[in-house]
């Protein structure tokens, strides 16, 4: 150390010189060889190529890669650098004879150059081939053998060397032209490419092929006289054909490609989907597609989670149709009307606010709010339904009524707990139709959604009846992303899980598509809690289905929003749906939380809470939210004579022959359409005649609804149609009485069904029964 500090002391310049050059020489090469853009690459959840997207530059230049073939680092070895694992970066006895040569014949015949030198001259951009150029080269190779181990300089080659064309890298060279992985490449496929890189114009189809079969024939002698193969491999590889023309690279999911490639452009990244599942999802896709066509319905979506990773399983972002009818949009994050697929949520926010019981009977009849008058699909009524039934069956009238009942801003706050980012809007903007479509969603919102709900039920029975603080978390389709489902907690999340648990058990017994009707009576049959959706205009069809292990969501319709005939969940949506779901394991059903659940006897008839006055009672597990309802308002006691034809009171009757009887009264309107439905509905019997102080009677408009504005149309003979206008009461033997804007038209008895022509403009109806009763509704008749 004196000696050196000596020497620094008797020689500053030239130290200074020495330590210059070192400085320059330690910072001459680039932290960054090679800032080439290159291709984006998604990969399954085991590492199969689903698709790549060109570099920006139009080069097929797949994103580095540190892991080489070992069929293929033999061969470029064997072929370009034999010493490459003991030189410094340079071989002087390569430079020297090349040299040599070179000098000879007059010009450049021969490089001379090893791996090192070649990664240092393509980092470089081919500059010209000098001799300075060469020395640069030296200089820079030897700096990056000290900088890197051998295997990653080999890496960099293997990565940015030519393949012919626009195809860089060992990667993309095995996709073009081989149609596989490199690792899966034989030996005659590795000593193709391994001699591509120093004439790339080889590989152009139909020409150059003798060339290029020469060398690589001499290669594989060469192998075989090395000893790397034996002469079996050396026969059946000389044996195999060169390629001909570049294969297309893998397009299994080109939507998620394309939605990756937004976040993640030239990068390499390994996915969550099940590359067998995909492409045979793919492949029921295309044939529902194939058939939907026929009716002019271009465009499908198809996302499967996995419910307790959280994982995307299968990504099918648009049907393989064509660019006019916009295959690459990729409909699974557009905004589309949700049709009746919020219908679960309204369900499950009523049972957990304790506003409601599974089977309650709720009302379904002719209905107006304002100007909104909604319509179940069949255009009928059943009067009564239990709410379970009126989910299952997706009937419309009931759940606007119920969704008023709840609260249009109560639920909505609800929707926005789950962070459907599409509902941009404030609840009175969409109004009560927001149940029915008024509103947008996407199928990654509403899948992720369900998956939650399917989740908060797992996790329930998995913990000590515990939540967790982060069940509505993002799904992912990035393989190295664990969901965090945050802390357990006592408290629930959005949905108690017994709220949940009787919402799937509701939609579990929705009516399947045609040919799948007796599902519960096959053996092994999936179990399944589905919904389907259908937007106005018939625009949209939706259908999502969950079990314990995985949701599944499809939508069918067309991109541009064109609305066609059939295009219906049921029809067009839901037989995907269950196609899918037969690609995937059995999954036994949820299981019942018991405690958030009581159980508590339940009128069999109402579905409410059992009052004294109910005698038909069944047990059954409701949540507990739902102790709060009130007992059944529809079973009173009536007072009938011994043989229950009348009803009598002590004014009539011998109190000790007067028979109290639980009986089962609907509100009339509600009566009227379901005895419709219901033929064992009885209604109350009439008073005997010589009975004083009869009960209260009602009446209710049936038709017209409050405020309607009615066109009465004309037929071919230019006389104006009738109006005929209709009433419920609860004794329709009771004669009623008619009147228009206080002048009398007529009298009703049994069916109070009465026509009339009036005039235009505003009418006030009134309707008197023989008792005093009273109703009255306004209209306005327009031309």
């Amino acid at each position: 150390m004196k000696r050196i500090i000596a020497y620094i002391k008797r020689h500053k310049i030239k130290s200074a010189i020495i330590v210059v050059l070192l400085i320059a020489y330690y910072f001459c090469l680039p932290k960054q060889l090679f800032k080439d853009p290159t291709a984006t690459v998604i990969t399954s959840s085991k590492n199969k190529l689903l698709g790549a997207q060109i570099a920006d530059d139009g080069q097929w230049r797949f994103p580095q890669n540190d892991s080489i073939p070992e069929k293929f680092r033999t061969c470029i070895i064997q072929f370009e650098d034999e010493y490459f694992y003991k030189h410094p970066g340079f071989n002087p006895v390569s430079i020297f004879k090349a040299l040599r040569d070179n000098l000879t014949s007059g010009s450049i015949k021969r490089g001379g150059s090893t791996l090192t030198q070649q990664v240092i001259r393509l980092s470089r951009k081919n500059q010209k081939r000098t001799y300075f150029e060469k020395f640069i080269e030296i200089i820079l190779a030897t700096r990056l053998e000290l900088r890197e181990s051998k295997d990653q300089i080999l890496a960099y080659y293997s990565s940015n060397a030519p393949f012919g064309g626009n195809v860089v890298g060992l990667d993309a060279a095995s996709w073009r032209y081989f149609n596989r992985n490199p690792n899966e490449l034989s030996w005659a496929e590795s000593a193709t490419l391994a001699v591509l890189p120093n004439a790339p114009s080889l590989i152009y189809p139909g020409k150059n092929h003798e060339r290029l079969l020469k060398k690589r024939n001499t290669l594989l002698k060469k192998l075989l006289k090395n000893k790397v193969i034996d002469s079996l491999t050396y026969s059946l590889s000389i044996a195999e054909s060169l390629p001909q023309r570049p294969y297309p690279l893998p397009q299994i999911a080109p939507h998620l490609l394309q939605k990756v490639s937004q976040s993640y452009n030239g990068k390499s990244i390994q996915t969550t989907i099940d590359m067998h599942l995909q492409k045979r999802v793919n492949q029921i896709v295309k044939t529902h597609y194939n058939q939907l066509s026929q009716n002019e319905i271009y465009n499908a979506g198809v996302l499967i989670l996995d419910v307790k990773t959280r994982q995307v399983l299968a990504y099918v972002g648009n049907s393989p149709t064509d660019k006019t009818h916009q295959k690459d949009v990729d409909i699974i994050d557009k905004p589309r009307s949700t049709g009746s697929i919020l219908k679960p949520f309204l369900f499950a926010a009523m049972l957990d606010a304790g506003d409601l019981l599974p089977n309650t009977l709720v009302a379904d009849v002719p209905t107006q709010f304002g100007s909104y008058n909604p319509e179940n699909y069949n255009k009928t009524y059943d009067g009564a339904v239990p709410a379970s039934k009126a989910l299952s069956r997706s009937l419309n009238v009931p759940a606007v009524r119920i969704l008023q009942e709840f609260g249009l801003d109560r639920f909505y706050h609800y929707l926005k707990m789950l962070y459907l980012k599409d509902l941009k809007y404030n609840a009175n903007h969409y109004g009560l139709s927001l149940i029915l479509g008024g509103a947008e969603s996407n199928l990654w919102d509403l899948c992720k959604s369900y998956a939650a709900l399917s989740s908060t039920l797992n996790h329930f029975s998995e913990t000590s009846s515990e939540y967790y603080s982060n069940e509505f978390c993002e799904p992912t389709f990035l393989a190295s992303e664990n969901i965090d489902f945050g802390k357990k907690t006592h408290d629930k999340t959005l949905f108690d899980a017994a709220s949940v648990y009787l919402t799937y058990e509701s939609l579990k017994e929705v009516n399947r598509p045609e040919g799948d009707e007796s599902w519960e009576f096959y053996d092994g049959s999936k179990q399944i809690a589905w919904k389907t959706g259908t937007s106005f205009g018939f625009r949209d069809a939706w259908a999502i289905g969950s079990t314990k292990d995985y949701v599944v969501g499809v939508w069918v319709g067309n991109a541009d929003g064109e609305g066609r005939p059939g295009l219906v969940g049921v029809q067009a949506a839901a037989p995907i749906l269950f196609d899918v779901f037969d690609l995937l394991p059995n999954s036994e059903w949820f299981a019942k939380p018991f405690d958030e659940m009581q159980e508590v006897s339940i009128c069999k008839k109402s579905g409410y809470r059992a009052s004294p006055n109910c005698k038909d009672v069944e047990t059954e597990f409701i949540q507990i939210s739902g102790l709060k309802t009130k007992p059944c308002p529809y079973h009173i006691i009536v007072h009938l004579d011994k043989t229950e034809t009348y009803q009598v009171n002590s004014s009539c009757e011998d109190i000790n022959n007067i028979k109290n009887t639980s009986w089962f009264v609907l509100p009339p309107l509600m009566a009227y359409y379901y005895k419709t439905k219901n033929p064992f509905y009885r209604p109350l019997p009439k008073f005997r005649s010589d009975c004083l102080g009869e009960s209260a009677m009602t009446m209710q408009f049936i038709y017209p609804k409050e405020n309607n504005t009615i066109f009465l149309p004309k037929d071919f003979n230019g006389k104006t149609n009738d109006l005929v206008l209709k009433i419920a009461h609860s004794k329709p033997e009771t004669t009623v009485f008619w009147y228009v804007d206080e002048t009398y038209v007529g009298s009703t008895k049994d069916i109070h069904e009465l026509a009339i022509i009036p005039k235009q403009g505003k009418h006030l109806i009134t309707v008197v029964d023989e008792f005093g009763n009273e109703a009255k509704r306004r209209i306005e008749i327009s031309e």
